[in-house]
Order: structure tokens, then C-alpha cells, then sequence
């Protein structure tokens, strides 16, 4: 049985520069670090997202991803963008309405990889529930 992920991964040509941009990004700096790898936990479910320098995986260099592979819920869409956006990050898709309370956008990092951040309204509620269960046990 899945159990959801457990850890989104990247990959840098320059680890120690991506890693101190994402630790910017997140407010926080990696929990786990050793040669080749850096890894954040990231959110309310301390979520891993870990950054492998390309050295380490054969063709990385030359590729170039197509679409996020994984979408960031935020607080605040338009906030965020524009504070990732200031970080250095290129717009490869603008703030999008996808639904009643559903919005997206994807920003290109510096090191080539797409980042994906979204406001989600299930996942809000989902996430208020949760807190409002625990509280009340």
C-alpha cells in the first residue's frame, strides 16, 4: 500500500549553490548532508526534498525537465511567487487558475529544475482537519 512520497529529489550541477538557494527558499537549511546529497524537511508533514549534485547521475547535465514533478502547497501564492521569483527564479508558467480555490504557477530555479507551488483548498481543509482532530484527542 502507498503511503504517499517520501522524498522528491533534484539534481544540481552545483549542490552547495542549490542548496543555499532552496535553504533561502524554505527558510530553513537541510537536516541531512553528506557528500553528493543535501536534504530539507520541509512543511506541516515535513515533507523530504533532497538535492543530488549531477555528478553523481550519468546525463543529468544534459537534461532539462519538462514539467514540475512536484507541486509545493503555500500559504500564499502570490506572496511566495513573487519572493521566489526576487530569489532569482525564471517564470515558466505565470500564477494560473485551475479551479474554485486551485492555483498554480511554476518557476525554473537557477540550477534547471522546475518548481511547482500551488494553493489548494483540499489540501488546506484536509491539513485544518487533521490539526482540529489532534487538538481535540
Amino acid at each position: 500500500m502507498f503511503r504517499g512520497f517520501a522524498t522528491a529529489n533534484i539534481t544540481a550541477i552545483d549542490l552547495e549553490a542549490a542548496a543555499a538557494w532552496y535553504a533561502e527558499v524554505f527558510s530553513l537549511e537541510p537536516y541531512f548532508s553528506v557528500p553528493g546529497y543535501r536534504e530539507f524537511r520541509v512543511g506541516d508533514d515535513e515533507d523530504e526534498f533532497g538535492i543530488i549534485d549531477a555528478a553523481y547521475v550519468p546525463g543529468a547535465e544534459a537534461q532539462a525537465p519538462a514539467v514540475a514533478g512536484i507541486f509545493w502547497h503555500v500559504d500564499d501564492l502570490d506572496a511566495e511567487f513573487e519572493r521566489i521569483v526576487a530569489l532569482g527564479a525564471q517564470v515558466a508558467q505565470p500564477i494560473t487558475v485551475r479551479g474554485e480555490g486551485f492555483r498554480t504557477a511554476t518557476l525554473a530555479d537557477p540550477f534547471g529544475n522546475l518548481l511547482g507551488i500551488m494553493e489548494n483548498a483540499h489540501f488546506r481543509a484536509a491539513h485544518e482537519e487533521a490539526a482540529a482532530t489532534a487538538t481535540a484527542e
